[in-house]
């Protein structure tokens, strides 16, 4: 199961944390939580219907989506 710990604004809460299982559901808790093995640490951007997604692990990664949004969140990646 991967986790994905994000802090910034245009999610549901400030801090939060979702949890990816095997089969692709999601997931998501408010705050963080433990344990939590770091495996990337990623910046990411979406403005409109664009996402831009710095990430230490995979690089740059441009996406498109199909609603609008504005989220600018700094995020942990772990198991």
């Amino acid at each position: 199961m991967k986790k994905y710990t994000e802090i910034g604004f245009g999610n549901t809460w400030f801090i939060r944390t979702e949890f990816e299982e095997p089969d692709g559901t999601e997931r998501e808790i408010r705050g963080f939580t433990a344990p939590f093995k770091l495996q990337s640490v990623y910046l990411r951007c979406w403005i409109g219907k664009k996402v831009i997604i710095l990430d230490s692990k995979e690089g740059l990664k441009l996406s498109s989506k199909n609603r609008k949004s504005f989220k600018l969140v700094v995020g942990l990646m772990g198991i």
